[in-house]
């Protein structure tokens, strides 16, 4: 049976989805002072990449000491998503990392597993961010980790 997703952004994830994802940006952060979030769109206001973009810009992925935060940006409308990471990140990451993680991604959100493919991509994002942005005890958590939403 499909299960039909609301393109309501506050109602696209169950309760008990949240909750996970809340889980595992909370786990995958605990080894990597690299901030990870996850932003739903209901509407799409043009180029994915440049929505996302902006989105960053907007909720403060750039305000960390490190300038490594990570946006997964899904527009619901579409089901067109985006990975972006700060200029931190693309300094230390190797060649084709993002292109590897969009890939596994698309899969995944092909098969209507949302929640399963964000929590996979993040426990791996924020596993190889540990190897260039490893977490120290004097490290706060520079971002609220909560799904943010814009309609």
């Amino acid at each position: 049976m499909k299960i039909m997703r609301t393109s309501n952004p506050v109602w696209f994830f169950s309760g008990k989805e949240k909750q996970k994802i809340l889980a595992v940006t909370r786990q995958a952060e605990s080894y990597t002072s690299g901030e990870l979030r996850l932003h739903l769109a209901r509407k799409s206001k043009g180029d994915v990449q440049g929505q996302a973009r902006s989105t960053f810009e907007k909720i403060g992925m750039t305000r960390t000491r490190e300038r490594n935060g990570v946006l997964l940006f899904l527009c619901l409308e579409t089901r067109q998503f985006a990975l972006i990471g700060d200029q931190g990140i693309h300094a230390k990451v190797p060649e084709g990392f993002w292109r590897e993680e969009t890939a596994r991604l698309e899969a995944r959100f092909k098969e209507d597993a949302f929640a399963d493919g964000i929590c996979e991509a993040f426990q791996r994002i924020g596993g190889h961010l540990a190897a260039y942005f490893p977490h120290a005890r004097t490290d706060k958590n520079e971002l609220s980790d909560k799904i943010s939403y814009s309609f």
